[in-house]
């Protein structure tokens, strides 16, 4: 029987978790940001998720956003107005035991929630009267998310876009010196076989000098992706931690280009588009 890539209980011994999530809890309260609101998904085990949507239009197209490992749903307060500026709708989900949500995160949890998710921003967008066009996106750890949902929901989402994804789970717990026992070496490419089989325009940003998720990871998504339109954009001088800072222009103009071009042939170059643009 195939094994499957959804499955991710192998991660959940607690030596790995406790360097996979670096869970950080906020108070409730409103974003700081107007035209903004909180939102609780409920995911089952009377445990709910926190989410952040900042809007902008009813038209606009909307991003389900997954987050990096330590951070939380509120950083984005001072973030998202970038993306309300290119009237881009954003909706930022936390994990278990991030931000306002309950439970514990684990690998597990994480996968499964991001379905529950996916399935309560539909809701919100319904009862919202926000019709725009649905992309993915996840950063750093969040890849793991948006890859899953995309790999599921292609029919349903306009694009993917993997902003300094791994494509080798185990090789990044090895940097950290962590060993998962029982782990078999394959075991680790979860996103790297899914991306294969994702077809939707796809959009991977990468840092240059990224030390923890080295820059060939992001490369080998981009060529894995089974995506027609597809394209890799690094952001030089960059590491992992400051890639907006650093090239935030560069950043938001390729995601802009690709969320209202995504379909044009001179934005994406052809079929394979690369951008370093060092």
């Amino acid at each position: 029987m195939e094994r499957d890539e959804s499955d991710l209980s192998i991660f959940d011994q607690p030596h790995v978790l406790q360097v996979m999530f670096y869970p950080r809890r906020d108070f409730p309260g409103s974003p700081s940001t107007s035209d903004a609101s909180v939102h609780l998904v409920d995911v089952g085990e009377d445990i709910s998720i926190g989410c952040r949507f900042y809007r902008v239009g009813p038209n606009s197209p909307n991003v389900l956003y997954f987050h990096g490992n330590g951070e939380i749903a509120s950083d984005y307060d001072p973030i998202a107005p970038q993306y309300n500026r290119r009237k881009i709708n954003l909706f930022v989900a936390d994990y278990r035991g991030y931000g306002i949500s309950g439970g514990h995160p684990t690998a597990t949890s994480m996968m499964r929630d991001a379905h529950k998710v996916f399935q309560g921003f539909k809701e919100i967008l319904g009862e919202t009267g926000m019709t725009g066009p649905l992309f993915l996106m996840g950063r750093s750890l969040g890849s793991a998310s948006a890859i899953e949902l995309a790999f599921h929901y292609q029919g349903e989402t306009k694009g993917l876009i993997v902003e300094s994804g791994f494509a080798d789970a185990l090789g990044l717990l090895s940097r950290f010196g962590v060993s998962v026992k029982g782990a078999r070496e394959e075991i680790g490419s979860f996103n790297l076989k899914k991306i294969q089989s994702i077809s939707i325009p796809t959009l991977i940003i990468h840092s240059q000098y990224d030390h923890i998720i080295p820059v060939d990871e992001g490369i080998q998504l981009h060529n894995a992706s089974g995506a027609k339109e597809k394209e890799l954009v690094i952001i030089p001088n960059a590491n992992h931690n400051d890639l907006m800072v650093v090239g935030m222009d560069q950043y938001f103009e390729a995601i802009e280009k690709f969320i209202f071009n995504s379909n044009s042939p001179s934005q994406k170059g052809g079929e394979d588009s690369q951008s370093p643009k060092t």
